[in-house]
């Protein structure tokens, strides 16, 4: 596959995919072929030559499966084949391919102890509960596992189980990845991840609706000859009380490591003094109430302003939020932590606020939790929540967490897969607000900067050889 084909498609969109190349003269019993063909040869590139069981079941995955047998078996593997179902009630394409299957057909539960199993029994529309005995059985077999477009159980969709679900070493799916194949909990059933194509025509892509893509490296602002420190961007970070200035600080020296041109930090005098005794590259702006602060972001140079990273979850930083969403400067807002708890009884006051300005909102599970609480108890996947989250408060929402989705109010959706467990500590949120906010101030719009900030923020936790980090660490991994 193309390493810049990076739609991810929903099953619905996959068989859309399916029926237009058929429309466009692409046979297809073809594109089963070429998809047993693409598993098969994925499985010889990683596998030595071993016993093995090929478990179909009743549709068109089960077909895939008939196609891996049969190729696997003319390439001297020793295959056994397992149906689950009568091989007779078998229909279309599926059993045209077990027509082709010149081996014995066993049932399903009888496949022993092989030495690699290819797990064909059902693919991402599974429309039904999948039995727990045999997740348990398959799972527990003690030999790799290669699943044909998902591992069987998972829903393609929502990425949840169905039931229960097998548990994959390697996956091949076809054309373009599904959602389950890069949101929690499906991604960790996965594991590696091939996308074959099957002779579907690119160009009916477009045709299929998509509106999601998996996140990839971003292209940054170009430092040029000539510049200088505000032409490459100015931004504001608001600062918590005397004893909770550290996280704005950690925003603030990562808005300046990936690139702004001058960051400043607005608060109250006793909360700069501390500031002051940590500080060098990081200007200091004195704003001790709302008025001061209003003054600040007066400057049109002014390209983006974060708040929230410990602001305090109270009526004053509603205050603070309110009245920056109100000022006429057209500098881009970057909404974290206690910015969006301060809104939780009332999130309308927020999303009413936003109205024509750039925000990004960068929430974790708790804080969307109670921005959102009606659309956690839905039962669509994370990136459909994330974009009516963003279609609802008219902000660009980045969904946090190892499979953080950003999500634009015009329906455009970003899943980050690049994530890192090492991320998992405190600051490390403040460290992406901080990001997110330089980027803004370097001329990103709102969008870009949050999926770009998203990548940055994981690959600095990759990057760096510590088994686990700190905040700080991940600062000065930025953009090496």
């Amino acid at each position: 596959m193309d390493s810049l084909s990076t739609e991810i498609l929903t099953p619905e969109q996959m068989y859309r995919a399916d029926a237009l190349a058929v429309e466009r003269g692409v046979a297809s019993l073809k594109l089963m072929e070429n998809a047993g063909a693409a598993v098969a040869r994925e499985i010889v590139k990683r596998y030595k030559k071993c016993k093995v069981a090929v478990l179909c079941g009743p549709g068109n995955n089960g077909g895939d499966g008939f196609v891996v047998a049969r190729l696997l078996k003319t390439k001297g593997w020793p295959v056994s084949l397992y149906l689950l179902g009568e091989k007779e009630a078998l229909k279309g394409d599926a059993a045209a391919m077990a027509r082709k299957w010149k081996g014995a057909v066993r049932p399903v539960g009888d496949f022993g102890k092989p030495g690699l199993i290819v797990d064909a029994l059902f693919g991402a529309g599974l429309s039904r509960d999948f039995p727990e005995e045999l997740a348990a059985r398959i799972n527990g077999a003690g030999a790799p596992i290669a699943a044909v477009d998902v591992p069987s159980g998972l829903d393609g969709l929502t990425g949840r189980p169905r039931g229960a679900s097998v548990r994959a070493d390697l996956t091949i799916t076809f054309f373009r990845k599904k959602p389950a194949h890069v949101i929690h909990p499906g991604r960790n059933f996965c594991g590696e991840i091939v996308v074959a194509e099957i002779g579907i025509p690119h160009g009916v892509l477009q045709e299929t609706g998509w509106t999601a893509s998996e996140n990839t490296e971003p292209v940054l602002p170009p430092l040029e000859t000539g510049t200088h420190k505000y032409r490459r961007g100015a931004a504001l970070i608001w600062s918590g009380g005397e004893f909770a200035t550290g996280a704005a600080r950690l925003a603030a020296l990562a808005a300046a490591r990936v690139g702004a041109g001058v960051v400043s930090i607005a608060g109250s005098t006793e909360a700069l003094r501390i500031h002051a005794a940590h500080l060098s590259s990081i200007m200091l702006r004195p704003a001790g109430d709302l008025r001061g602060l209003m003054h600040l972001l007066g400057d049109d140079r002014l390209r983006a302003f974060c708040i929230g990273p410990a602001a305090a979850a109270n009526e004053h930083t509603r205050r603070l939020v309110q009245a920056t969403l109100e000022t006429p400067n057209t500098f881009a807002i970057v909404f974290d932590a206690d910015a969006l708890t301060a809104f939780q009884s009332q999130p309308s006051l927020l999303f009413d606020g936003i109205k024509q300005r750039p925000c990004v909102m960068t929430p974790h599970e708790g804080e969307f939790t109670r921005l959102f609480p009606d659309l956690v108890k839905t039962g669509v996947n994370k990136i459909e929540r994330t974009k009516e989250a963003a279609k609802r408060s008219g902000a660009v929402v980045l969904f946090k967490g190892p499979d953080t989705v950003i999500a634009a109010p015009d329906g455009r959706a970003i899943v980050n897969t690049n994530g890192s467990p090492k991320l998992a500590t405190a600051g490390s949120g403040d460290v992406l607000a901080g990001i997110i906010t330089g980027l803004i101030a370097q001329g990103l719009e709102a969008f870009e900067a949050a999926a770009a900030g998203a990548w940055l923020h994981a690959d600095a936790a990759n990057r760096n050889p510590r088994r686990t980090l700190i905040a700080e660490d991940l600062i000065e991994a930025i953009g090496l």
